[in-house]
Parts: structure tokens; C-alpha cells; sequence
């Protein structure tokens, strides 16, 4: 039986590779080996061309992580903290999104993929995190994860994946959401109040969260985003 194929958005960024230094399209391999491990078969989608018809040849889609969405998009001026901006990425995941929700292709937002899902839906972001809850731990240094418990909502789709207890999750995110767009319902909190996962109630499987499941060898929401794009 084939593999479910599952679509990965990625960065264009300038990369230094074996003799190489050049602008290319890469993404984190753990993005890759877990949708492996989980029995899908991985697809890099670059921000390029018009990826939004192949919504139509996957069987499910993760928006993975990144810079900041453009604060434009939900009507603010940019936070002297907000970086990394790529219009030509945000431009080609909201249409991704779009066409993902509209075909109920099973989704997994990650990081920035929750907060393009939020944004696309109406919703904006607390641009710089710290702000809000008076510390770094949602991101301690560059290149650094901040080890921090999230509690999943009773009830929620997250919850039937990782349980209802407390689960220590690997965060890099200096922005979270503020208002929910329309239709999400929050799925995950951490201890300071920041929302750490979303879901779309409507949908069989829109699920998306503010940390980096693809780091450690916990494989569950990639399993579960598998087994629903396989059905």
C-alpha cells in the first residue's frame, strides 16, 4: 500500500552546503525523518510557482516553522522585535492554507505554521512574546529551545493524540496568538497563558501548535496527522 504523501513547506534562504554557498530551498530533516518514521511519505513544497493545486495530489499537508508572518496581514506596524519577514512565503502558505482548509486535506501547522493558520482565519499574533509573560522561556537564545510544559485542553483532538496531562515540548516562538481566528478553538495553554496549540473543531484533522514536535523522539502528532491523511 502507497505511503500517504505529505506536503512539507519550506525556507528560501541563503545555505552553505558541502562546496556550496547559495540561495536554496532546505528545511530541518527532522521534519522529513518523523513524517517518515510515521509511515507518510514527505514532500517538500517550496515557495514558488502557485503550490496551491497540488493541495489536490497530497494526502495531507504540514506548514512548518519560520520567520514572522508580515504584521500587515492582521493590520498592525511591525514590533522593533519582528523579523525575517518573506513576503513570497507568506504569500504562497496563505494560499496553501486556503486551499488545504477548503478541501479538508488533513493539516498540521507548526510554530509559524499555527500562526499563519490563525492569521489566515482572521486572527493576529502578540508580536513579541516576552512582553506579555515577562520572560524569554518561549525562546531563551538564538538557536536555542526553551523546555516548557503545555497542558492540551480536555476534549480536544490534541488531547485524544498526547493525552490530557502535561507534556514538556520544545519551543523556539517569540510571537503567539492574541485573537483566534474564526473557527479555532484553543487546544494547548502553557503555564504563563500563552496559547500553544489551535484546532479546527469542523474539520477531521486541523491541528496546529506553537512548538516544534519535530525535535525528540516523540512521533504522535505526526502519526496522528498520517492515519488521518491515509483514511
Amino acid at each position: 500500500m502507497a505511503r500517504p504523501v505529505i506536503g512539507i513547506t519550506c525556507y528560501v534562504e541563503r545555505a552553505s552546503f558541502t562546496v556550496w554557498d547559495a540561495r536554496a530551498a532546505l528545511l530541518p530533516y527532522d521534519y522529513v525523518d518523523r513524517v517518515a518514521r510515521a509511515g507518510g511519505q514527505p514532500v517538500l513544497l517550496p515557495p514558488a510557482g502557485d503550490p496551491a493545486p497540488l493541495v489536490e495530489r497530497l494526502d495531507g499537508l504540514i506548514v512548518a516553522g519560520g520567520g514572522d508572518v508580515d504584521p500587515s496581514r492582521y493590520g498592525e506596524e511591525p514590533h522593533a522585535r519582528t523579523s525575517h519577514i518573506r513576503e513570497f512565503r507568506d504569500a504562497a502558505e496563505f494560499e496553501l492554507v486556503a486551499a488545504a482548509l477548503k478541501a479538508g486535506l488533513p493539516f498540521l501547522g507548526v510554530c509559524r505554521g499555527m500562526q499563519v493558520l490563525n492569521v489566515h482565519l482572521g486572527g493576529t499574533l502578540h508580536q513579541h512574546l516576552p512582553d506579555l509573560v515577562g520572560h524569554d522561556g518561549h525562546s531563551p537564545a538564538p538557536g536555542r529551545y526553551g523546555h516548557l510544559p503545555v497542558r492540551p485542553e480536555g476534549g480536544s483532538r490534541l488531547a485524544d493524540v498526547l493525552g490530557a496531562d502535561p507534556v514538556r515540548t520544545a519551543h523556539y516562538h517569540h510571537q503567539a496568538v492574541a485573537r483566534l481566528g474564526a473557527g479555532l478553538v484553543v487546544a494547548a495553554t502553557s503555564g504563563d497563558g500563552a496559547v500553544e496549540a489551535v484546532e479546527l473543531p469542523e474539520l477531521p484533522f486541523a491541528l496546529a501548535v506553537q512548538w516544534h514536535p519535530e525535535t525528540g523522539e516523540d512521533t504522535r502528532l505526526f502519526r496522528a496527522l498520517v492515519s488521518a491523511a491515509a483514511a
